[in-house]
């Protein structure tokens, strides 16, 4: 069974599986450092679940849960 970054709760970490996303989504998240093995942490969710704030690579970044469905973890 994938996981999915959506499916993470506030503290728990994961590790990058697959980008599976359209072409320009795809770039754009790689290109914001979500590639293959890089280990993410969800910081915060929004009162409604939606954006998702979480690290990655030093960096705090938002990302709409439709986006985070997209990215399969380890």
């Amino acid at each position: 069974m994938q996981m999915t970054m959506d499916e993470l709760t506030v503290g728990q970490k994961g590790a990058v599986k697959a980008v599976r996303a359209p072409k320009q989504l795809k770039r754009r998240l790689m290109d914001m450092g979500f590639t293959k093995g890089v280990p993410i942490e969800v910081i915060k969710l929004a009162p409604m679940g939606d954006p998702i704030e979480v690290s990655i690579r030093g960096y705090h970044l938002c990302l709409r849960k439709a986006e985070a469905r997209k990215i399969e973890l380890i």
